[in-house]
C-alpha cells in the first residue's frame, strides 16, 4: 500500500500543476480585475494613480511571468496578499476555517447519524409504509435546490414565527452568535446551538437525502447475495447480518460520494454561509470573487483541488479496509 500511496502523491503533482495553469488563465480571462474596486465612483482614483497600484502589483507583466511569480511563492508555502484586506492570504483563511470546520462538521455528524439508520431500515424493509414514506421524502429532498431550502427556512423561522417568550423571531437568521452578548456555561451552549439549526437544516437535509437513498440502493444489492442466506443459516442473529456483513459491503459506494463531499469540510457550503451570513470559507470565496481578489481565490481553488485529490485516496484506502479483496495498484 504505500508504494500505491506514493505513485498517487507523485501522480497529483503535475495534475495539481495543471489546476494551477487552467484556473490561473481563467481569472486572467474574467472581465475586471484586482484593482477593479479602485475603479468604481467615490474612490477618488486617478488613471496615474491606478497606474501606480497595477505596476506595484505586478499586472503589467506578462501572464507567464506573474504566474511563475505566484507559482515560486506557493511552493514556498506563501500564498501572497489579499488585495482587498492588505492581509495575508493564509491570515484570511485561518480565520475563517475554523467557524466552517464546525458548521460542516455538525451538519457531517447530523448527516450520518440520520442518513445510515434510514437507508439501512429502508432496505430491510421494502416496500413498507416507512419504505414509500422514506422514498418519497428522498425524492423531495433530492429535488428542492439548497440554496431556495435556506430562503425558506429563513422566511418561515426568522420572518414568520416568534418566540414566545422573548417576542423576537423563532429562531436567529446566521452568524456564530448573538453579535453584542457575552453568554457564558449553559447560556453560550444554547446560543451556539440555535444559530446553528437552520444552516445545519439546509445542508442536512440534501445530504440526508442523496445518503439514504443511496445507501438503500447498495443495502438492497448486498442482502440478497448468497453470503448473507449462509449467515442467516449459521444462525447469526439478524443484526449482526444487517451491520456487520451486509452494511460494511453495502458501505463501499457510499465511501465515494463521501469522499467526493469531505473537501466540504475546509470550503464549506457557500449558499449556506452567504444566505445565513456565517463567516466561513464559503463566504469568504464569494466575498473573494465579488471583489476580483485573484490571490485569495486562487489559494481557496488550490486548496480545494489538494483536498478532492486526497479524499479520492482517502476513499480508495477506505475500500481496501472494507473489503479486503480490493487490491490497490
Amino acid at each position: 500500500m504505500g508504494g500505491y500511496i506514493l505513485r498517487r502523491a507523485l501522480g497529483a503533482i503535475p495534475l495539481l500543476l495543471f489546476v494551477s495553469i487552467v484556473v490561473y488563465g481563467l481569472l486572467e480571462l474574467s472581465p475586471g480585475g484586482p484593482t477593479s474596486m479602485y475603479m468604481r465612483r467615490g474612490t477618488g482614483m486617478s488613471a496615474a494613480d491606478l497606474a501606480q497600484v497595477e505596476a506595484s502589483l505586478g499586472l503589467n507583466d506578462p501572464l507567464y511571468i506573474q504566474y511563475s511569480r505566484w507559482l515560486g511563492k506557493v511552493v514556498q508555502g506563501d500564498f501572497g496578499m489579499a488585495t482587498t484586506s492588505s492581509r495575508p492570504v493564509s491570515d484570511e483563511i485561518l480565520d475563517r476555517l475554523p467557524n466552517t470546520l464546525y458548521l460542516m462538521g455538525v451538519a457531517w455528524v447530523v448527516t450520518m447519524l440520520i442518513a445510515i439508520p434510514i437507508g439501512i431500515l429502508s432496505a430491510v424493509k421494502q416496500y413498507s409504509k416507512f419504505d414509500h414514506l422514506v422514498t418519497a421524502m428522498t425524492f423531495v429532498g433530492q429535488s428542492i435546490p439548497s440554496f431556495f431550502l435556506g430562503l425558506i427556512l429563513l422566511l418561515v423561522f426568522y420572518m414568520r414565527l416568534d418566540n414566545p417568550f422573548t417576542g423576537g423571531p423563532l429562531l436567529p437568521s446566521g452568524g456564530v452568535k448573538t453579535i453584542g452578548q457575552t453568554l457564558t456555561g449553559w447560556d453560550m451552549i444554547k446560543d451556539r446551538v440555535l444559530h446553528l439549526i437552520l444552516p445545519v437544516t439546509m445542508l442536512a437535509a440534501t445530504w440526508i437525502a442523496w445518503y439514504s437513498r443511496f445507501l438503500r440502493a447498495s443495502m438492497l444489492e448486498t442482502i440478497h447475495l448468497d453470503y448473507i442466506r449462509t449467515g442467516r443459516a449459521k444462525g447469526l442473529t439478524e443484526r449482526i447480518v444487517i451491520l456487520r456483513h451486509a452494511f460494511r459491503n453495502a458501505a463501499i459506494p457510499l465511501v465515494t460520494l463521501m469522499a467526493l463531499d469531505l473537501p466540504l469540510l475546509f470550503t464549506g457550503a457557500l449558499f449556506a454561509e452567504v444566505i445565513f451570513s456565517w463567516p466561513g470559507m464559503g463566504r469568504l470565496f464569494f466575498q473573494a470573487a465579488e471583489r476580483r481578489d485573484y490571490g485569495l481565490l486562487m489559494a481557496i481553488i488550490m486548496i480545494t483541488s489538494f483536498l478532492i485529490i486526497l479524499a479520492n485516496l482517502l476513499a480508495d484506502i477506505a475500500y481496501r479496509l472494507l473489503d479486503p479483496r480490493i487490491k490497490l495498484r
